[in-house]
């Protein structure tokens, strides 16, 4: 990954303005979504189930939507590795049952499982600053933020949260970017910290309007996958700016990641007759605990840091992205447009009631008021 290369190529997204996806860049989006789902089992074959993982001891944890599928195997994974890990989650309760049932399979081990809860509801803005607030009070370190909790109602018709957004958009996307960016004192504290977002290879055949984030303007007809895709790639490149703009001082490293295609909550929200062709492919469907392995490996791999910064000093126009197979991966061609991201930056900010200079002020430790702040 050479700086001239990464130049030409950022030189090259900013002069383009379009409206959606050429149909090259369509045809190869649906080819790599199409080859991970055929070849991730054998891309993968080097890794060990589940993925045995560095000393975590001392660490704290943040993950998202944990009570189901990657995000449980992520979270009880890491507390088994002797993590302090913080269940964010919109049902405490079964957050609760969850971690009761893990301390009686863990009896007879010598300390129980450091494993809390805290309520988050990403559809709520208001939740997602209440949560950030909370957290950031106990004055402590925050050493990986871990976005997993993510939608894809698939087939559904649009929905809105009661914040007004896209229901994929706010989920996938704005609220995980102001709990990011909420977090970072504590992620200071905790530096070297990480921020890593449970993205897609679905995100290959998105495409983000900045000016049309919510899919209302009558420009494109909305469809679930559509609105799926544009959340993942928002993602990814509001990762790579937020990456830039973190000074390397501040030891926060921020990356996006695959987890494969996996058989999870999503699924069961497919049409029954493609779930009944997930369950008749299992060879190729990852079950959670072998799509937890990438996120894993991002969140606690020692050599990750070193690699974000190498991309940042190359200037390199995206952020890292992790693939299912733990190996580095370049995101979609579109993720590339350094013009759009940094106006999907702007957009985001703006959207997610924050000035869009938080990340620096917060850096230099003074405080930022969001919209949503019940103390407004």
């Amino acid at each position: 990954m050479g700086t001239e290369n990464a130049t030409e190529t950022a030189g090259l997204a900013g002069e383009r303005s379009k409206d959606g996806l050429g149909w090259m860049e369509w045809i190869r989006g649906w080819m790599a979504v199409i080859g991970e789902m055929m070849f991730q089992r054998i891309a993968a074959s080097h890794l060990q189930n589940p993925l045995p993982l560095p000393p975590v001891n001392e660490l704290t944890f943040v993950v998202t939507g944990s009570t189901s599928g990657i995000g449980l195997q992520i979270a009880r994974q890491l507390a088994e590795a002797g993590a302090h890990v913080i269940m964010a989650v919109r049902n405490p309760k079964a957050a609760h049952d969850l971690i009761q049932k893990w301390q009686n399979e863990w009896s007879g081990m010598i300390l129980p499982l450091n494993v809390e809860v805290m309520e988050l509801d990403l559809l709520s803005l208001e939740s997602v600053v209440r949560f950030a607030e909370a957290y950031n009070a106990r004055l402590g370190p925050l050493h990986v933020l871990i976005n997993n909790a993510g939608i894809f109602s698939i087939g559904e018709p649009q929905k809105f949260s009661k914040d007004g957004y896209e229901q994929h958009m706010q989920v996938n996307h704005l609220a995980p970017a102001l709990l990011s960016v909420l977090l970072l004192p504590s992620l200071i504290r905790g530096s070297p910290s990480r921020i890593v977002n449970v993205n897609s290879v679905m995100h290959y055949v998105g495409f983000v309007d900045p000016e049309d984030m919510n899919v209302i303007s009558g420009r494109k007809k909305y469809t679930s996958l559509l609105g799926y895709c544009g959340s993942k790639l928002a993602q990814v490149m509001f990762s790579s700016v937020l990456h830039k703009r973190l000074p390397a001082e501040a030891g926060i490293s921020v990356l996006c990641v695959s987890p494969g295609v996996v058989y999870t909550n999503v699924a069961r929200d497919l049409p029954r007759i493609l779930q009944v062709g997930y369950r008749f492919i299992p060879y190729f469907i990852f079950d959670a605990q072998e799509g937890s392995r990438s996120t894993l490996f991002a969140a606690t791999d020692p050599q990750v840091p070193e690699y974000c910064e190498t991309l940042k000093a190359d200037d390199w126009p995206v952020g890292a992205f992790i693939s299912q197979d733990c190996r580095p991966t370049n995101p979609s061609e579109e993720a590339h447009n350094v013009e759009t991201s940094y106006k999907v930056w702007e957009k985001t900010m703006e959207l997610i009631g924050l000035p869009s200079d938080a990340v620096e002020r917060l850096i230099e430790g003074n405080e930022v008021t969001c919209r949503y702040s019940m103390t407004d």
